[in-house]
């Protein structure tokens, strides 16, 4: 029995790395009826699924193969998953998955799914095919994600374009007649009096409110889908539609973004205005100061601008720089509200809160000339908080 076995172990190893490398070849390559496609995902439920999503799929029915190479994934094992995230460090990834379970996932969330097949030849889509396989390997997989500049739908954007080069090209008239800001293209996608709007407005700065170029627009996946219906592709001097079919998978009816208004942003931040207003004018009838309020207005706006700065310059967030949304959310404001609490505050206080009006003239001027475009939400605050401040500045100067 130990003879038969010394006598068929090399004929073993062979056999199984005749099998291994078949089985390599067969990943590796294409056959002739294979295509590769562009999969555009609707937006979800969730905030963070409200922009939708791209990803390229591979079917190859000759060797069995369809695939979804996906680029906007990561992993929640993460050591220090969500100080990364706060700090923009952590690492996305390229994964590869069959393509029916990635379909799966996203028609149980009732998203709509369109598929673009593209008109390539046998070559480009082996070299397209190639690349991904490359791409995919534990050493090349990963990335720094950039929610503008490089996410899962401008990977999509950058792979074909790398791989085709200049026989790609795109009529920009079609896919992006009008130009718009990094800040009004995520608007558009959103309501304004919602609270993920108000969120994003808030942590993001002044760098957004540039307009994007048209080739910029397609860090949105719906900016991908309509670039590829304006693309062609140059062959022998013979120009041809980039796509070669549209389909879509699954229809789903659009999620509704709408908030209660009792419950909006607006709302919120209007009875929390009203309430100043009020407590404002009962102090000015009585001669006295509510330190309480301003105790807590000092305290929220110097946390809120504390935040901002930790955005700013403490995280490798690019869109968080530059934010004048702390010319209301002052961070030393939150060093001050001890101060400002007291009965009898230090003269130069009043003198400090003139700086802090001043600021909020400022903010406006940024507002109106479209420095920086701010939360409109945030209106009925700012305006209840510039009239507690000019209340306080008199009340301090009648003061001995």
């Amino acid at each position: 029995m130990k003879h038969n076995l010394r006598l068929h172990k090399p004929l073993l190893t062979l056999l199984f790395l005749l099998s291994y490398f078949a089985a390599f070849t067969q990943i590796n390559t294409l056959g002739q009826d294979a295509q590769i496609s562009i999969i555009t995902i609707g937006p979800g439920k969730q905030l963070y699924d409200s922009f939708g999503h791209n990803a390229i799929r591979v079917a190859d029915p000759s060797n069995g193969k369809d695939l979804a190479f996906n680029y906007g994934t990561f992993d929640f094992n993460t050591p220090n998953f969500y100080i990364k995230f706060a700090q923009g460090k952590l690492p996305y990834a390229l994964s590869v998955a069959p393509y029916d379970r990635f379909l799966k996932n996203y028609i149980a969330e009732k998203r709509s799914v369109k598929e673009q097949i593209l008109d390539l030849t046998y070559g480009e889509k082996t070299t397209l095919f190639e690349y991904l396989l490359n791409n995919a390997q534990p050493s090349n997989r990963e990335y720094k994600y950039d929610f503008f500049f490089d996410n899962c739908a401008t990977r999509i954007r950058d792979v074909l374009a790398l791989n085709l080069g200049s026989k790609l090209s795109y009529e920009k008239k079609q896919y992006a007649p009008d130009l718009f800001s990094f800040r009004e293209l995520i608007q558009q996608r959103l309501h304004w009096n919602s609270w993920g709007s108000v969120g994003i407005d808030i942590a993001l700065g002044a760098v957004i409110d540039r307009t994007a170029k048209a080739w910029e627009h397609q860090f949105l996946p719906d900016y991908v889908f309509e670039s590829l219906n304006a693309a062609t592709i140059t062959r022998n001097n013979t120009t041809t539609a980039l796509i070669k079919e549209q389909t879509t998978i699954n229809s789903a009816t659009p999620w509704s973004r709408g908030t209660s208004f009792l419950l909006s942003p607006f709302f919120i931040f209007l009875m929390v205005a009203i309430g100043i207003v009020y407590t404002t004018l009962k102090d000015t009838k009585q001669q006295k100061r509510s330190r309480w309020l301003d105790a807590a207005l000092f305290f929220v706006t110097g946390v809120v601008g504390v935040l901002l700065l930790l955005l700013w310059f403490a995280t490798d967030h690019g869109a968080t720089s530059t934010n004048y949304n702390i010319l209301w959310a002052f961070p030393v404001n939150l060093i001050f509200c001890i101060l400002v609490s007291k009965k009898s505050p230090k003269k130069w206080l009043g003198r400090y809160l003139a700086f802090l009006i001043i600021l909020l003239i400022l903010m406006g001027v940024h507002w109106f000339t479209g420095v920086q475009v701010f939360a409109p939400a945030l209106l009925p605050l700012l305006i209840a908080i510039g009239i507690r401040y000019i209340f306080i500045v008199r009340l301090l100067k009648k003061e001995p």
